[in-house]
């Protein structure tokens, strides 16, 4: 915001209160009322002024307040924001980036737990990302920003204070605490100065020669931690990007391997992953030395009770990776 003075932040309670998660926090001191912008509680009308405001040249970032909150703006999203340089023939556009706390974990119960990510990767004329630790977030976001197209930036909620590996009987309060913090972790020290990821671009954080595993988000720690414990020498990719797809790197690792096993938490029913095992199926057929396994959220609400039967865990990603190495 300092290096643009075209930036603006707008959501409920993003200014003054600096957010529900406190990622905003500071902005409105920094920069003033009218760069971090509270709005009404009306998804359809932050996403309608948001989108004017791309057209006559500022760069909004919308935070919605939870992803779950994203559906009364979806026809504002779709029907607007993604087309409208289709539509205009190239002579505008709206560099909106909509920012939605995504994912469960917390007992946020069927309201404050959901991962929409699959309905606006199927939206042409949207880009579709979802970082995994700080430093992606970071320079993911700066690359959301500065980037004239129109990105969905979904943010997991569940590590914004310290990464989960799924050990949920080290939780307490509910399912609130973090065992870990990022302090501990290599990507949880964040530069200062601008730096950016570029969008479309997996990353590679555990190399392996027996199964290839793609996750993003919170899955990204889960499955890290269930190859650890598996002992199977397994590649994890963490996609990043979900739209554009870094295919290159997936189809890289896969063809190595000759196995694959795809991790999400958003439902399993035309979940991000079915794109995912057909692009794999498509272009590594005839390396594939296995079925392609997945391993997700169940197709239900996002059940509070029952949280943790919900969340893919160590025991089905183990299950995964031992079916697909036990075909010859």
């Amino acid at each position: 915001m300092k290096k643009d003075p075209n930036v603006l932040v707008m959501g409920q309670d993003v200014g003054y209160f600096g957010g529900v998660f406190r990622c905003t926090e500071g902005l409105y001191e920094k920069h003033g009322a009218h760069r971090a912008l509270d709005t009404p509680i009306t998804e359809g009308g932050i996403m309608a002024a948001a989108i004017g405001m791309g057209v006559n040249g500022l760069r909004p970032v919308v935070e919605m307040q939870f992803a779950d909150y994203i559906y009364p703006a979806i026809d504002q999203i779709i029907s607007e924001l993604a087309r409208l340089r289709h539509r205009s023939g190239g002579e505008f556009w709206s560099p909106v980036t909509v920012r939605a706390p995504c994912g469960g974990g917390i007992r946020g119960g069927q309201t404050h737990s959901q991962s929409p990510e699959g309905i606006f990767t199927h939206v042409c004329g949207l880009k579709t990302v979802m970082p995994s630790n700080p430093y992606d977030a970071k320079g993911l976001l700066i690359s959301a920003i500065e980037d004239d197209d129109p990105v969905i930036f979904f943010e997991p909620k569940r590590i914004y204070n310290g990464p989960f590996y799924g050990h949920t009987s080290t939780l307490g309060n509910g399912g609130s605490n973090v065992a870990t913090s990022w302090s501990a972790h290599p990507a949880g020290e964040v530069p200062e100065g601008h730096y950016k990821i570029e969008l479309g671009k997996a990353a590679t954080v555990r190399e392996g020669g027996d199964v290839t595993v793609l996750a993003y988000g919170t899955m990204v720690h889960v499955a890290e931690a269930a190859i650890k414990s598996s002992g199977i020498d397994a590649e994890l990719i963490d996609l990043r990007t979900l739209l554009p797809l870094d295919i290159e790197a997936v189809t890289a690792s896969v063809q190595k391997t000759g196995r694959c096993v795809i991790i999400h938490e958003a439902t399993r029913t035309s979940g991000f992953g079915s794109e995912l095992a057909a692009e794999v199926q498509e272009e590594c057929f005839f390396h594939l030395k296995a079925p392609i396994e997945r391993v997700t959220g169940w197709d239900t609400p996002y059940p509070h009770a029952f949280e943790w039967e919900y969340f893919p865990s160590h025991e089905r990603i183990i299950e995964a990776l031992e079916r697909t190495l036990a075909v010859d």
